[in-house]
Formats: C-alpha cells, structure tokens, sequence
C-alpha cells in the first residue's frame, strides 16, 4: 500500500491518498480543500511510481466543509483525466449535511465552495470496499456528526500485519472529536469511540482527519477523554 498526505485548507484538514501499487487504482479521503495540492499529491505519486494512477473513488468520513470542500473541483479534474469519473461515497446519515454546504460556508465565512456533486454511493457499516487489493472496512462511528465513519485497512506484506484506521475528527491524538455541530451527540460519540475503535488492535495506527497519527493502545492509555 501506498499512502500520501496533504494538510489543506484554513483547518488544516488531512488529506490522504492510498494506492494499490499492483493495480495503480487508488482512493482519496477527505478531499476538504487545495485542489491543486491534491492534483499535485496525486501527480507526485505518480512520477515516483513511474506509471499513471486511476483514482477510483472520492471517500468522506464525514460531510462537514473542511472534509468536503474541494470534492466538486476535485472530480471534475479528474473526470478530465481519466476514462471514468471517481464515484463519491458518504454515509447516508450525513446526506442533509452534504447538500449543505453552502450554509457551512457561510457560516465559518469560507469563500465560495462549488456545490458538492452528487453522491453515488453510501458507506454501510461493515461493507468491504476494494480498491485493487486494498480492502477498506467501513465503520460507521456517529456523534461527530450522524454520518461519521471510520475506514479499517488491512495490510499483510513482509514484515507482517498491519492495520491502519482512518478516523476523521472522531479521535484524535490525544482528543476526541467536537460535539457542538449538527447533528452531534456526545454520548454518541464516546459510545462509537468505546464499542467500534478501542475495541480494535492496540497496535492499530489511527490517522485522524487533523493533527499527529497515533496508536489505539496509547490512545487508551493516555487520551484524558477516555481515561477515566
């Protein structure tokens, strides 16, 4: 598995990119801002691998604007490139959130955002999504927002098992995701937190929507919002 990141956007959003470099197919996650920084992202990947990547889908753990924000000019650049658009997926529960975008915007004093496009598929809980031979595991982890998931890869190669969790702004390094938006519930959240990440490996790398990585076991251990 291939991965880049790019910090975009007024929120410093995490912006990633993983590849399958058999196949070259590859995904986005939270394409929030900076379009050109991700066109760039994506060209960069391509000059190290020597070879052409097909980004197959555009994915959100989440539909506020920071996470959203550039998925319109995003797709539509690379329905320039490619043979085949990304398909967009997002949790259905944040649907009324994603066709809101313009109040987001004008609400946080973001200038103008083109209409987020059209969504074509939706994260179930425990669906298996492939991209070439990367398989991604969707959790559906609400509170942060009522859509919120968390995405599970699973890497075997050479030097063993891995696993790495996406998990948008629902746990971070050390803090756990804000609760004062639409749609958001506390006690939801720290019930996701609890039941659908903790309960995952100590050894799970977490890539959080901003900020550091970390690791679930120190995560545990550490995060003053779960120590108890």
């Amino acid at each position: 598995m291939i991965e880049k990141l790019r910090v975009v956007g007024p929120f410093q959003c995490n912006c990633r990119l993983f590849i399958c470099p058999k196949t070259k197919n590859a995904f986005v996650v939270d394409p929030g801002d900076q379009v050109d920084e991700l066109l760039k992202m994506i060209d960069d990947a391509a000059d190290e691998l020597g070879d052409s990547i097909h980004v197959q889908g555009l994915f959100h753990t989440h539909a506020h604007l920071d996470h959203i924000g550039a998925t319109a000019d995003l797709r539509e650049a690379l329905m320039n490139r490619q043979k085949t658009a990304p398909i967009v997926l997002l949790h259905q529960d944040d649907l009324p959130l994603y066709q809101q975008l313009k109040m987001q915007r004008e609400l946080f004093g973001i200038p103008h955002l083109k209409d987020a496009p059209e969504v074509n598929q939706y994260f179930e809980h425990e669906e298996i999504i492939k991209c070439g031979e990367l398989k991604i595991e969707v959790i559906h982890t609400p509170g942060h927002s009522p859509g919120s998931v968390c995405l599970r890869l699973h890497e075997d190669s050479d030097l063993g098992v891995s696993e790495t969790l996406l998990s948008g702004d629902t746990l971070f390094k050390q803090s756990v995701g804000r609760t004062d938006l639409w749609g958001a519930s506390e006690e939801q959240m720290m019930k996701s937190i609890r039941d659908r990440i903790l309960s995952l490996d100590g050894d799970t790398r977490v890539c959080p929507g901003h900020g550091p990585d970390t690791i679930i076991g120190i995560e545990k251990r550490e995060n003053p919002f779960l120590v108890y």
